[in-house]
Order: C-alpha cells, then sequence, then structure tokens
C-alpha cells in the first residue's frame, strides 16, 4: 500500500472513529496526532531517499525512529494500538495490509494521591486568600466535587445545572464514549455547590443564560485547562511538596474508599472504569486506618 493511497483513507478512518465508534475526544486527539506524525514521517523518507516505500517499510523504519529518539513507551504503545486499529478499519475497505507490531511493555506505576490529613487541609483548613483566586468559594466547590465523586476533569467541566440532583446528592455524568453514569455527592460538596451558585456564579452570570455549572468570571463555561491551571496556583501555598491535579484528586477519592472498605465493583461503577483491572490497580496500595476524619471529609457516608 503507498502512501497517496494510505494518506486518502486516514480522514476517513478518523470520521469513523468520531462518528461511528464514538471514541472519546482525548483518543481521537491522540490518533489524529499519530497519524499525521507518521505520514509527514513517510512524506520525508520518500523526499530524502527520492524513493516510493509501502507503508510496512515504513512503519518499521517510523518505530525504529521512534526508539531511537527515546519517545516514552506509553505513546509507542497508543501509537501501536492506532496503526492496528487503522489496520482493522482498511480490512473493512476490502483492503489488507500486513504487519505485526507489538507493544512496549508498559512498567505500572501506583496511583500518586494525598492523605486524608492533605485533602483535610486544602477543603478545610486553607484561608480563601490562599487560593490565589478571585473566585475561591468556586474553586473549593471544584476540589469538593472531585473529592467528593472521583469524576474526571473533562467531567466536571461538563456538568449542567439540570445533571445535578441535590435532594439525592447524584449528579448525571458523560464519561468516555458518552457513556452515561450516575457519582454520588454528599452533604458537605452540597453545600460548597450551593454556595457558589448563590454567590459568585450568580454574579458572574448576570443575565446571561448559562447550563453549565462552573464558570469564569465573564459567565462562559470552564474549560479543563482552566481548571488544572486553578489548581496550580493552589498547589504553590500548600505547606506539603504536591501538585495539586485533578487526577491526584480522583486517585485519593479512590484510594480513601478502597481503605475503608468498598466493594471494588462498586468503586468501577463510581469511577466509570470500563476494566476492572483499571479498577484494580487501587489494592495496591496500602489500607489506612480513617476513623472519625474519613467521616467528616469524604461525602460517600451515603453509601452507608
Amino acid at each position: 500500500m503507498m502512501y497517496n493511497q494510505a494518506f486518502a483513507k486516514k480522514d476517513d478512518f478518523l470520521n469513523y472513529l468520531n462518528i461511528e465508534r464514538n471514541v472519546a475526544l482525548n483518543t481521537y486527539k491522540s490518533y489524529q496526532y499519530d497519524l499525521n506524525q507518521f505520514f509527514n514521517f513517510w512524506i520525508k523518507q520518500e523526499k530524502s531517499d527520492k524513493n516510493k516505500f509501502d507503508i510496512h517499510h515504513v512503519l518499521e523504519k517510523f518505530f525504529l525512529h521512534l526508539y531511537h529518539h527515546k519517545v516514552q513507551k506509553s505513546s509507542i504503545a497508543r501509537k501501536v494500538a492506532c496503526f492496528q486499529s487503522f489496520a482493522k478499519y482498511l480490512h473493512s475497505c476490502n483492503i489488507s495490509i500486513q504487519f505485526r507490531l507489538t507493544a512496549p511493555r508498559i512498567d505500572k506505576k501506583l496511583p500518586v494521591y494525598l492523605s486524608i490529613e492533605e485533602v483535610s487541609y486544602i477543603l478545610d483548613q486553607m484561608p480563601d486568600e490562599a487560593f490565589i483566586s478571585k473566585r475561591p468559594i468556586r474553586d473549593r466547590a471544584i476540589i469538593e466535587l472531585f473529592y467528593a465523586s472521583g469524576i474526571r476533569c473533562s467531567e466536571l467541566t461538563a456538568i449542567n445545572l439540570i445533571d445535578i440532583n441535590f435532594d439525592q446528592k447524584t449528579i448525571l455524568i458523560k464519561g468516555k464514549g458518552d457513556k452515561e453514569r450516575l457519582v454520588l455527592f454528599g452533604e458537605k460538596a452540597k453545600n460548597a455547590v450551593l454556595k457558589y451558585i448563590q454567590t459568585e456564579r450568580t454574579q458572574d452570570l448576570g443575565k446571561r443564560a448559562q447550563v453549565s455549572l462552573f464558570l469564569t468570571q465573564i459567565g462562559s463555561q470552564l474549560s479543563s485547562r482552566m481548571v488544572q491551571q486553578i489548581l496550580q496556583k493552589i498547589s504553590k501555598n500548600l505547606p506539603f511538596k504536591k501538585q495539586l491535579t485533578p487526577h491526584k484528586l480522583r486517585h485519593s477519592f479512590a484510594t480513601h474508599l478502597l481503605n475503608a472498605g468498598m466493594n471494588l465493583r462498586a468503586l468501577q461503577e463510581l469511577l466509570g472504569h470500563a476494566s476492572l483491572g483499571t479498577t484494580e490497580r487501587y489494592t495496591h496500595i496500602a489500607p489506612k486506618d480513617l476513623h472519625d476524619l474519613y467521616k467528616n471529609i469524604n461525602p460517600m457516608e451515603v453509601l452507608k
């Protein structure tokens, strides 16, 4: 299969991923990047060698190039998955390409998480001025909701007011691949979110119509990048040397609940993991005695 034929199928494959497979946005963008990188590499090879190569030859050179430049194993593994999926799509179009790509073995890293005491400090002891923000009530509500529900950053920014049931303390979350699930939160997070809605959100909203829960100062929907920047600023005033991130709060939520004895499959449902194996990585973390502090700062007491 030569360059022009393969390149002509690239956009069709991406449309297939987006429309028919309905893959997560991050997956789509990653595969789009990987394919563009490969085809740019292919065209450069043909220009420098002044020869025409088939896809098998270029793929071999491409992955040798990646290994030579010490690209992270996780990135190489993702590219392997991308081209395996691309090959299956081509096969469905009656275009058969044969190549063997083996993903590198990736060392599993234990999730990094905050201790109960560290979460307690952020939520209960940090003064508003330490948030380095003009919207400290909003920012505290964001952290409360992350830790109360274990949701992803993209899921948090996508929450609309209509998705929240304050009486039942549930949120309808649209996760990866547009899969919907209900997550729970407790009284503490409820109060933090309501306080934000009644104060800063009302101030920023003005007379505009906006369905999103978390807003910027001009009343627009808060983006994932903005949330990450908010947490980065807060990290500067933490007495402990840990970077605050959405994923770290998600890991903290999962770890603390497992340590408190939550069923692994129940946790899988709350986290929105497609595979139980993804959730099982939290079982490698040693249990801790949480005592009354856990009940006071983690709103998942509704599960009892």
